[in-house]
């Protein structure tokens, strides 16, 4: 019986190409980077808005401090695959809450290039959800291999 596929060439790049950790790699950086530049304005020009959002949504005007944990330290843990999972839940929480209180008029919208109007939210919260459920992978700076990463 003959083999039908070739040989590969490259192992230790074919190992890496069809791994999930890489994939998974990939999407904590992008998404953790992409959510901290979210944090990192917040912390430059103020983020006292979000109270007064938190408010009209007939919410305590002090959970608004929670932005700071939900844009700056947990995208910093999902990118260095930290506390990976409890991370992404904080991230997706704030997504849920962003949406709600302020874009909750756009839910049901597409832009006028025929886009979701909440395509980026979208991506944040099913992207953390997809790094809850996946976890950090083997590329992480914690070397523990618990449930919270």
């Amino acid at each position: 019986m003959t083999k039908k596929y070739a040989k590969r060439s490259l192992p230790v790049v074919d190992r890496y190409i069809n791994s999930n950790d890489a994939g998974k790699l990939l999407l904590r950086v992008s998404l953790g980077m992409l959510m901290l530049f979210h944090g990192v304005h917040k912390l430059q020009y103020g983020y006292g808005f979000v109270e007064s959002m938190l408010l009209k949504g007939r919410l305590p005007g002090y959970l608004s401090h929670g932005i700071l944990l939900g844009e700056l330290v947990a995208p910093l843990l999902i990118v260095l695959g930290l506390y990976t999972r409890p991370a992404a839940l904080v991230q997706a929480f704030v997504m849920v809450m962003a949406i709600y209180l302020v874009h909750s008029h756009e839910l049901f919208s597409v832009t006028k290039q025929g886009g979701y109007a909440l395509e980026l939210q979208a991506l944040y919260l099913f992207g953390s959800l997809a790094i809850f459920f996946s976890g950090a992978g083997r590329f992480k700076v914690s070397k523990s291999g618990s449930f919270w990463n």
